[in-house]
């Protein structure tokens, strides 16, 4: 078991943190999106975690202004080559205990 993973249980903590960044959030019924937006950067995802994840992005990037693919400020890892384990051995937090 992972120490976090994506699932509904998640959705509401991931909406707090935007509305905590300034985000107005929403959910788009029709599209069936979650959504938010700060100073007119708007950005909509199937999840409210995949949502958080966009707005990182975004921090990360740090634009000025609109451009497209203003994402992209480094050079992207294709994910159909990613291994399909980790490539370093590690103990999970969750094995370790309280303590570390």
């Amino acid at each position: 078991m992972p120490a976090l993973s994506e699932y509904t249980n998640v959705y509401g903590i991931a909406l707090a943190h935007l509305e905590r960044l300034g985000f107005q959030v929403w959910h788009d019924k029709q599209a069936d999106l979650f959504c938010a937006e700060r100073d007119g950067w708007d950005f909509m995802a199937e999840s409210p975690v995949g949502l958080l994840g966009l707005v990182k992005l975004w921090e990360l990037a740090q634009p000025e202004a609109w451009s497209e693919y203003w994402w992209r400020t480094v050079e992207p890892v294709d994910h159909s080559r990613l291994p399909e384990a980790p490539p370093r051995p590690y103990t999970p937090v969750i094995r370790r205990g309280p303590r570390g």
